[in-house]
């Protein structure tokens, strides 16, 4: 099929989505990526995680300022030993065929994603439960999980020892329910649209892979009253230029980013339709440790020398991110200041002699070039920002070549095990702790720690401060374990993210949040 004839038909299909009748309220919503599942058991990504909220709701949720509350559950008790939580359903839930949601769905649901067999590779976000990291590891039954329905409306979660972070964890996308008779009846295709069942505020319609997700509203939500946007249409849009030309050709209501280049420009164009802040994130590249010459720590620690971060976040990200100097951004709960690496305050000069000393030290110099591959998901922006490393580490004698693929492609490479020198990642806080960070790195942590970091002194800090109940001693333990990674530099931060949007002023509730939410039943749209 020609490229006149494949646009033409994209054309025709956006023009068909947006050509609704004028009484429904449609919102057409930017998606920075392609979902590879919408199995909330097997995703990973941010961009599967704004679908998968729309669309199912947990026992715990988020509201419009991204602060967790109670969602299919309306109130729930901790005991005294903060080991026990019991969740009461509210009154006359059903899932979006009409079923009734019941305790038992979550039972299910959680012994689902922490069954070896389901291979869930964002299981160990629940290890706090009871006995769900052996079952994850194949080494108990899966009835043993902390999990069980005292009566139809009532959860129970034992907890291994008390968890400080366990209510806003179960915001979580791995926290999210599935429809047992579905699962069981249609296999992996229990996705698909007409088999999928859902209990959020939305239901799935249409899926046409890079093209678009159609989604309707679920008149079997118990909210559904407030719900005032009736179909939301997310369009994958990795290219951020192309995106910003969609929306001012009124396509897009929204964007969930732009590049970065043009935010100058696009403030002169479009004024307060440009909403920038915080988000509790780090911007990675993540360093293969398991293979030579990568594994010597002297070549890490001069590759993250090298970097200029100050330019990348400046005149790459035209200041929507910030230098990023720690493995955490600031502002995570449960901790205080991060542990910086110890040459940040040192002028680019100067770290830039010494990543040279290291390499030559290493066995590098001008008659034995490092040589390195970046591999990265393909948008502008980290284009842009793979290209200013590369040229930065040309400074001390590195020959940087790069690789690009879609993201859904990238992240299941890393996800899966796949070779690489050198990876574009970025971590957005599924909660915010401390411990929603640091287990990245850990050795057994095989669905992310894609560069086989392996530290036994940092692992057992991470055990230690599992066990510590007192959250100051806590953090102090955790500091230290990150202060081993900013030694070892398995991961080189590279910045703090910002989020940055383009909204449309017929859009209205929309309210930035450092945790990256916007569920779209909080939004409306002036007609």
């Amino acid at each position: 099929m020609s490229w006149l004839k494949r646009a033409a038909l994209t054309a025709v299909a956006t023009a068909a989505l947006m050509g609704a009748a004028s009484a429904e309220v449609v919102y057409n919503r930017a998606n920075s990526g392609e979902p590879e599942t919408l199995d909330t058991h097997k995703t990973s990504t941010v961009q599967e995680s704004h679908i998968l909220r729309d669309m199912l709701e947990g026992l715990v949720t988020y509201n419009a300022k991204g602060e967790a509350v109670p969602g299919q559950a309306t109130k729930w008790e901790i005991s005294d030993d903060g080991k026990t939580y019991r969740f009461t359903l509210r009154d006359g839930l059903k899932w979006s065929n009409g079923d009734p949601v019941k305790a038992a769905d979550f039972v299910f649901s959680y012994r689902r994603i922490v069954n070896p067999e389901t291979g869930a590779k964002y299981a160990n976000i629940l290890y706090p439960i009871l006995n769900a990291e052996k079952i994850n590891k194949g080494q108990g039954k899966i009835e043993d999980l902390g999990v069980k329905a005292v009566d139809d409306k009532t959860v129970e979660i034992k907890l291994e020892q008390p968890t400080p972070y366990f209510i806003e964890l179960l915001t979580h996308q791995t926290s999210l329910p599935v429809h047992q008779a579905s699962v069981e009846k249609f296999g992996k295709d229990f996705v698909k649209p007409g088999n999928m069942v859902t209990n959020g505020a939305y239901k799935l319609v249409e899926f046409v892979p890079n093209s678009h997700i159609k989604l309707a509203k679920n008149e079997n939500y118990y909210d559904v009253k407030n719900v005032q946007i009736d179909t939301v249409n997310y369009f994958p849009t990795p290219d951020f230029a192309a995106m910003v030309r969609r929306y001012e050709a009124g396509e897009l209501d929204t964007t969930d980013d732009v590049p970065a280049d043009q935010m100058k420009s696009l403030k002169q164009r479009f004024k307060d339709q440009v909403h920038v802040g915080p988000w509790l994130g780090t911007y990675f590249m993540i360093v293969n440790s398991s293979k030579a010459p990568l594994n010597d720590v002297r070549v890490r620690q001069a590759l993250s020398m090298a970097m200029d971060r100050e330019f990348i976040a400046e005149q790459i990200w035209g200041g929507t991110m910030l230098p990023g100097y720690s493995f955490m951004p600031p502002g995570v709960g449960n901790y205080g200041e991060p542990a910086f690496m110890d040459y940040k305050s040192a002028s680019p000069i100067d770290r830039e002699e010494k990543a040279k000393e290291l390499l030559k030290e290493a066995g590098f110099g001008p008659g034995k070039p490092l040589k390195v591959e970046i591999r990265y998901n393909t948008t502008d922006n980290n284009r842009n920002t793979v290209v200013a490393v590369a040229d930065q580490w040309k400074q001390i004698g590195v020959e940087t070549s790069m690789i690009n693929t879609d993201g859904k492609t990238h992240f299941a490479h890393l996800r899966d095990g796949g070779d690489f020198d050198i990876a574009r990642y970025g971590w957005i806080a599924d909660f915010s702790d401390p411990e929603n960070f640091l287990f990245l790195l850990k050795s057994d942590n095989k669905g992310f720690n894609a560069g086989k970091y392996n530290n036994p002194e940092f692992d057992n800090l991470l055990k230690q401060a599992a066990g510590e109940l007192d959250l100051k001693k806590r953090a102090d333990i955790m500091k230290k374990a990150e202060a081993v990674a900013m030694k070892d530099m398995p991961w080189i931060p590279v910045m703090y993210y910002g989020k940055s949007h383009l909204i449309s002023p017929k859009i209205k509730g929309f309210e930035h949040n450092t945790r990256g939410v916007y569920p779209s039943r909080f939004l409306s749209k002036v007609q």
